[in-house]
């Protein structure tokens, strides 16, 4: 466990890093473009900054899903056709010797972005296994479905109590065998939504990002 979040912590810093020099070759060119909501992320469009965390977290992962989990030699106790890592990818990973599940993964890297408080980002889901990412409000459901049908990423401001925010939700595609496997064979997945059956590259969700517009 320990191990796991300290390369999440390290990934995160390596996420900001990349962030920081982004923001640094685009500054010249947008800076004198946008108004208050740019001011508040440094002179840069919002929309443009929520791109470049996208960028970085659907980067890596998809690098983690594609060559960790996708080499485990097991995926929820089922052996894996071309898996090389002794070990298993799992749900259960906290009380076995198992690594998380994708998600999992996403989660916990999105829990220590959040103790920073410069913008925070989770995956939601109409077929949410975990009620936590579910859409919790009127304006995540209006952007997942629009998400769905489009196919395309959705983008807003948006008021949360007395902060405003520029919100994006991004499509979260099935990039990798663990992806459907996992949702599809899941036990809460095939009582809430049984006749749901997820193929690759179709949409299962969504990446959320906020960012807040009133930065000091």
């Amino acid at each position: 466990m320990k191990l796991i979040r300290k390369g999440m912590r390290i990934l995160h810093a390596r996420t900001l890093a990349f962030l920081t020099l982004a923001a640094a070759i685009c500054f010249t060119a947008v800076a004198c473009s946008g108004g208050a909501e740019s001011q508040a992320t440094g002179g840069i469009k919002p929309e443009l900054v929520a791109d470049y965390i996208h960028t970085a977290l659907a980067s890596d992962r998809t690098a983690y899903t594609k060559h960790v989990v996708n080499r485990a030699k097991k995926l929820e106790g089922k052996p894996k056709e071309k898996g090389v890592l002794d070990i298993e990818a799992t749900e259960a990973w906290e009380n076995s010797n198992g690594i998380p599940l994708p998600a999992q993964m996403f989660r916990l890297g999105s829990e220590i972005a959040s103790e920073d408080g410069a913008f925070t980002y989770n995956l939601i889901s109409p077929w949410y296994i975990n009620d936590a990412q579910g859409p919790k409000n009127e304006f995540e459901k209006k952007a997942m479905d629009a998400v769905i049908k489009t196919g395309e990423p959705y983008k807003e401001m948006q008021e949360v109590g007395s902060k405003k925010y520029f919100s994006a939700l991004y499509p979260d595609k099935a990039v990798a065998e663990a992806c459907i496997t996992c949702h599809n064979t899941h036990p809460i997945h095939k009582e809430r939504y049984p006749d749901k059956v997820f193929k690759m590259d179709d949409v299962m969700g969504g990446v959320m990002i906020n960012i807040p517009l009133d930065a000091a």
